[in-house]
């Protein structure tokens, strides 16, 4: 069969044609450990579990998994021959059809591993990138992800080519019509980035605008961040009523999802859910970041969300902190405070909960039960108000519009009217609100 007869009606989604590969598929997930690698603070198995978790993200069946540790990389397999020969023998022995290297492989060394374990082979790069065209709901979202897959494949061209007439959720590791002409390929990449990217800025227009709205209304921003998996989506389920994705799987919320909820003292506040973090996130998906960490960026309040029960939750938070503060929102007197929520304290037995030490600006909450998140709502609060001033004005008799603009974008604590017909106002207001009632 040709390959464009492998393009056209009646493929099922989520299959590559040319290799057989499957959603579902056995799987085999390889960790390779460097002599270096010891010296992160996450431990290969911890490193490995999450790996095996990435992959159970888009359904892959997990059939092994294993580290190997690498005393010299091989530049054509990355493993040594005798490694290659014994991941090439759990492959056969579990009839896996999917091959998974927790690390970044060169393109030649994913060939010649697909050449050695007769499998297809992708790696962490290549599996978020499947995930991230899983998860894409927003079509600013895809579009993001769709140009990050474009770009990495641009180098590879290995078997894992989708053909760019064909949409579907995923990105062409797991599915596609196989290998085409490496040029006629390049080329057909080129002219559908330079489409996507038209189409990305107008995308970013409209949501521009969208943001521009928000900021002229008087509700503060309150946004969720934290490692994947750390229960942001199931704390906004809490805190909204909403009915967010919140599954225990790597990646369950990709696109930022944005609800109004009260908070004591606050009439109404809009709640952000972002995406979760991930250690050594792919260069290529930085951009598909770029519409939840705006979101970040603007907020009034920021609430890290840490998952206490996880063995790496000190290296999560660490891990995340180093996003935050690529942003400038960590060691910015400029930036907005941030709250940190300890999760997941039902999963604690009674002495770690004991030990457990609650700083200052940090709450401890279980998501799931509720436990302290009617305290964790008082704090949201508490840290909003502190961001206001209270300001005494007088308006004369003609700027009845302006008094009803501070009405509906701050809290009027008192008011008197004087003998000219002028209305003197004591008004609570954030300072971007006190910026533009003086500029306007």
């Amino acid at each position: 069969m040709s390959d464009s007869e492998h393009t056209d009606a009646g493929v099922q989604p989520g299959f590559d044609v040319a290799r057989g590969v499957r959603f579902g598929a056995p799987t085999v997930v390889i960790l390779p450990e460097r002599e270096k690698d010891k010296l992160l603070p996450r431990g290969a198995e911890a490193r490995l579990a999450e790996a095996v978790g990435l992959a159970a993200a888009i359904q892959l069946q997990i059939v092994h998994s294993e580290i190997i540790r690498l005393r010299k990389p091989s530049v054509s397999t990355l493993f040594g021959k005798g490694q290659v020969e014994r991941i090439a023998a759990a492959v056969a022995a579990n009839d896996a059809e999917l091959l998974v290297i927790d690390g970044v492989l060169s393109p030649i060394q994913q060939r010649n591993l697909e050449k050695e374990t007769k499998a297809k082979v992708i790696d962490r790069t290549g599996l978020i990138l499947e995930i991230f065209g899983e998860r894409a709901s927003t079509r600013e979202g895809a579009l993001q992800v769709e140009i990050a897959h474009l770009d990495y494949q641009a180098s590879r061209l290995v078997r894992s080519w989708t053909h760019l007439e064909r949409q579907r959720g995923g990105f062409g590791f797991l599915g596609g019509p196989g290998e085409t002409q490496i040029e006629a390929d390049r080329r057909l990449i080129r002219d559908r980035m330079a489409k996507l990217k038209r189409e990305l800025e107008d995308a970013r227009r409209t949501r521009g605008l969208h943001r521009t709205r928000r900021q002229d209304a008087p509700f503060p921003v309150v946004a969720l961040v934290g490692y994947t998996n750390a229960g942001k989506s199931t704390l906004f389920n809490r805190l909204t009523g909403a009915t967010v994705m919140a599954e225990d799987l790597l990646f369950a919320t990709l696109d930022p999802t944005m609800r109004a909820t009260e908070l004591p003292g606050v009439d109404k506040v809009i709640l952000s859910d972002t995406v979760g973090f991930v250690s050594a996130l792919p260069t290529q998906l930085v951009a598909a970041f770029r519409a939840t960490l705006e979101e970040v960026i603007e907020a009034d309040v920021i609430v890290h969300v840490r998952d206490i029960a996880h063995p790496d939750s000190d290296a999560q938070a660490e891990d995340v902190a180093a996003v935050l503060r690529g942003l400038g929102v960590i060691d910015n007197p400029d930036a907005p405070p941030l709250l940190t929520v300890l999760n997941k304290i039902d999963l604690l037995d009674a002495d770690a909960r004991d030990a457990l030490t609650v700083r200052s600006e940090s709450v401890a909450i279980s998501a799931v039960t509720g436990e302290g998140v009617e305290t964790l709502r008082h704090a949201i609060a508490d840290l909003l108000q502190r961001r206001t001033q209270t300001f005494e004005l007088t308006l004369g008799p003609a700027e009845g519009r302006r008094v009803a603009w501070l009405y509906s974008h701050g809290e009027v604590l008192e008011r008197t009217g004087g003998d000219d017909g002028s209305t003197r106002l004591k008004v609570r207001l954030g300072e971007a609100e006190k910026a533009r009632f003086d500029a306007g």
